[in-house]
C-alpha cells in the first residue's frame, strides 16, 4: 500500500482501513507464536502499512 493512495481517501475510510490492518497484525503475531507463519517478513509489511496510515491520519487533520 503507497502513501499516494492514502491521501486521497478521508478520515473514516482511512481509520476503517487502520483498524483492518492491526486485526491482521495481531493476526499475524499469533500465528508467528504457533509456528504457523511461513513468511515472517509480512509482520514489517504489515506495520509499515499501519505507519503510513497513521501518517495520512496526522496530515489530514493538519490541514483542516
Amino acid at each position: 500500500m503507497k502513501f499516494i493512495d492514502l491521501k486521497d481517501k478521508d478520515l473514516a475510510e482511512l481509520h476503517k482501513i487502520l483498524k483492518d490492518k492491526k486485526s491482521e497484525l495481531f493476526e499475524l503475531r499469533l500465528k508467528l507464536k504457533t509456528m504457523q507463519l511461513t513468511n515472517p517478513s509480512q509482520i514489517a509489511i504489515v506495520r509499515k502499512d499501519i505507519a503510513r496510515i497513521n501518517t495520512a491520519i496526522s496530515a489530514k487533520k493538519d490541514n483542516k
